[in-house]
């Protein structure tokens, strides 16, 4: 499978402007509304899914955690909690969801830990081999070039960092996927129109899960960009789905 340019042309608006700068202005858009949303529409199981990623990180203790797409921090949080590395980095392509997550660290007292800042996924400003481990949180499919972030996290990982990434993904049971289609086509938008008043948000959920490559097929462009120890391991009847790779120790 070729990925160098490989691309997921899916966009939240229109065909005409680049799919980044149409994510960062969706997210800019929704940052106010997006924690409320999130947790109601996913009725808090993304929080369980977001410890089985981190509870995948415990065993090698990284101190120096770099979470990318980290939107308003959740994830960051979450790692900071069960973790207790020295250092988290947080970046994003949407102004306005990281000024909601500073708030949030700020409350939680956690900005001398904690720092969240705007930056690119397909390119990260920081040096090779920086971090210990380096985490996706929902954020892989809105990536504009998948082998270009997941080459950027090869880079920035430390040899034998651990990268952990987890991702929306369609069941493949009949019975889930049809339940999974129709929350997806018709309830989200829903409740999105209502509340976050853009209604191209919630439709661009639902194609983006189902256009981004899931399971082996995932797994198999994580070890061609360079990764070894590639796995993955779905949530909630694939729901969700946990990858997990490692940087080479000699790389």
């Amino acid at each position: 499978m070729n990925i160098e340019h490989e691309s997921f042309h899916v966009k939240p608006y229109n065909e005409d402007e680049s799919k980044k700068k149409q994510v960062a202005e969706m997210f800019d858009n929704i940052s106010g509304k997006y924690d409320f949303l999130n947790h109601i529409l996913s009725l808090n199981i993304d929080k369980i899914w977001r410890k089985k990623a981190i509870s995948l990180l415990k065993p090698t203790k990284p101190q120096t955690v770099l979470d990318i797409a980290t939107g308003t921090g959740d994830l960051a949080i979450a790692i900071e909690k069960y973790l207790k590395p020295a250092e988290i980095i947080g970046i994003d392509i949407s102004e306005g969801m990281i000024n909601q997550g500073k708030i949030k660290i700020e409350k939680l007292g956690l900005h001398s830990i904690i720092h969240l800042e705007k930056g690119d996924s397909e390119a990260i400003t920081f040096p090779k081999n920086r971090f210990d481990a380096v985490t996706v949180a929902f954020g892989a499919r809105n990536f504009e070039n998948l082998h270009k972030g997941l080459s950027e996290i090869l880079r920035v990982l430390k040899p034998g960092g651990r990268m952990v990434i987890l991702e929306l993904s369609m069941p493949k049971c009949s019975f889930v996927k049809y339940f999974y289609c129709f929350y997806f086509s018709k309830i989200l938008p829903l409740f999105g129109r209502l509340f976050s008043k853009d209604n191209s948000a919630y439709r661009y959920l639902p194609e983006s899960v189902k256009q981004f490559p899931s399971g082996e097929i995932m797994q198999n462009i994580i070890t061609e960009t360079g990764f070894v120890q590639s796995e993955y391991k779905q949530l909630s009847a694939g729901i969700a789905t946990i990858y997990t790779a490692v940087k080479l120790k000699n790389s």
